[in-house]
């Protein structure tokens, strides 16, 4: 294949990619930048009823028809994706919809609904924490935005016109995340 036509092939994989990935991008940019400036978002929490003699075990092959008896009991929607499990505590998931947390003090459990506000389920979303579908899609999109960049570095490399400044742009990033990531 000719160079040209490599190159424009890299370039429309490059547009195609970066146009579907960019509602994900922007997500990313907007919630990364929302947690450095301290807007997290809340969750409002409602205490839930919970039977004086429940016992939740982590460990038993039970565990998530109980989470779900109890959910049932009060009402709620049992369909999580999965429950992540510390000591004491035993949350659903996914938390960037409403969720519940168990919590455990002195062999007594209680639990706890919490309804996340838009800016809350966002950040979820962004540490991973949404559906297992979504999950998904964000590892695609890893892999993907890799190759985007990858594509992208090759295309500069490949016509003579950009060459230099390929080179340059990423030297000069390079320094730039090394100096602020290991230096200062």
């Amino acid at each position: 294949m000719r160079k040209a036509k490599t190159r424009n092939l890299l370039v429309l994989f490059h547009l195609l990619a970066a146009g579907l990935l960019a509602p994900l991008f922007l997500l990313v940019a907007f919630t990364g930048g929302s947690y450095l400036t301290d807007n997290k978002g809340e969750t409002v929490e409602t205490p839930l009823a919970v039977p004086a003699d429940l016992v939740l075990d982590p460990d038993a092959a039970t565990i998530e028809a109980d989470v779900r008896a109890v959910l049932s009991a009060n009402d709620l929607d049992t369909g999580f994706d999965y429950l992540r499990m510390r000591p004491g505590s035993i949350t659903t998931r996914p938390t960037s919809r409403d969720f519940v947390v168990f919590s455990e003090e002195d062999g007594v459990w209680s639990a706890t609904l919490n309804q996340p506000s838009v800016q809350y389920s966002l950040m979820e979303l962004h540490k991973g924490h949404g559906p297992e579908t979504f999950r998904i899609y964000q590892i695609i999109a890893a892999i993907t935005l890799f190759l985007v960049v990858l594509g992208g570095l090759l295309v500069g490399f490949m016509s003579p016109a950009y060459r230099g400044r390929t080179i340059g742009s990423l030297a000069l990033g390079a320094v730039v995340f090394i100096a602020l990531a290991f230096l200062f």
